[in-house]
């Protein structure tokens, strides 16, 4: 009887918590499968969206609330990888018929903060070192960077860039790549380097995990109304950016741009010239990651889009193109101060 009378007065008299809840995890025990989309849903066999062809496409499903929210991808064209902005991923692989096999979810081992609210892990963009495995993840609200064993089977080290210090919490790193040569880019939302104009850049002379790593500062203008998700190197080394938009009208539209950084030096602004636009008709939904990866002498592109946990409006998008190499050849720089 006692203990009962203790259990009420703590219930009638201790207040409840009131800090911030625990992030949403995904339950691994649910899966989830894909079901395949067309580039246009209502006339099917139309496959050409600017400087794109489209090759597949696929919605990803689950009954399990806490799936979706994915910003980046790593791919090879078989084995993928997909990483929300919540420091929780998932992997698969998928054969070109679209079987889908070897599923799992998984929580990154470590990051900033304690992991109990969202943002702690807000983990916007990742970069794989295709010869170790190993794996960078840049996170937007602390504008860290961390660097994972192969198989984010545990975290080896991490930094807070000074270059970076001054992005802000919400619109800080966003994009982020390894280039071939060992070098990495970052790219925040949509906040310019002081008497700049665009979004701020940097680009590592290394691993920007690394201690009193060297960096250099740029900026780069998306296309006017959209901002930046992420970035990928192409095989001729441009770099090929995701770019998105919000309205209340149109909802989430998206442009892909090519930008070649030839000549790029400390305080240059670079710019892209748009190949596709992601809007009505079209599938067209918050685009936030892309990967490059090259098939014989043929290059694709694959995206994915953030549903922002909102099933059924947002949808979780994995798409696939071949890039026409014609129309995206190489633009010159234009000018001492810019590329483009």
């Amino acid at each position: 009887m006692r203990l009962w009378q203790s259990a009420l007065l703590l219930y009638l008299f201790v207040p409840p918590w009131s800090g911030s809840p625990r992030a949403r995890e995904a339950d691994p025990r649910v899966g989830f499968s894909i079901e395949p989309v067309a580039l246009f849903p209502q006339t099917p066999r139309r496959k050409n969206l600017g400087s794109l062809t489209f090759l597949r496409g696929y919605r990803l499903v689950s009954s399990d609330a806490g799936f979706g929210g994915y910003s980046s991808l790593a791919t090879d064209g078989k084995r993928f990888t997909l990483l929300s902005d919540g420091g929780q991923g998932i992997g698969f692989t998928l054969s070109r018929a679209g079987k889908l096999s070897a599923a799992h979810a998984f929580r990154l081992p470590d990051g900033p903060g304690t992991g109990w609210e969202k943002r702690d892990r807000d983990s916007e963009s990742m970069a794989v070192d295709p010869a170790t495995g190993q794996r960078w993840v840049a996170f937007e609200n602390s504008n860290q960077i961390w660097r994972y064993a192969p198989g984010f089977s545990r975290a080896e080290r991490h930094a807070a860039p000074p270059v970076m210090a001054s992005w802000p919490d919400n619109r800080g790193t966003e994009s982020m790549m390894r280039l071939r040569d060992g070098r990495f880019v970052l790219i925040n939302e949509d906040e310019p380097w002081t008497g700049s104009t665009g979004s701020a850049g940097v680009v590592f002379a290394g691993d920007p995990t690394a201690p009193k790593q060297a960096a250099i500062r740029f900026s780069y203008r998306a296309p006017a109304g959209f901002a930046p998700t992420d970035i990928a190197e192409l095989p001729d080394g441009r770099w090929i950016i995701v770019n998105r938009r919000f309205s209340a009208r149109t909802g989430f539209t998206a442009c892909v741009t090519i930008a070649n950084p030839a000549g790029l030096r400390a305080g240059a602004v670079l710019t892209g010239r748009e190949i596709a636009r992601f809007e009505a008709p079209a599938q067209h939904d918050n685009f936030e990651g892309i990967a490059v990866v090259r098939h014989g002498n043929a290059t694709h592109i694959w995206l994915i889009s953030d549903d922002n946990s909102l099933r059924p409006w947002q949808q979780s998008l994995l798409l696939e193109f071949r890039l026409d190499e014609v129309k995206t050849r190489p633009h010159r720089v234009a000018g001492p101060h810019a590329a483009g």
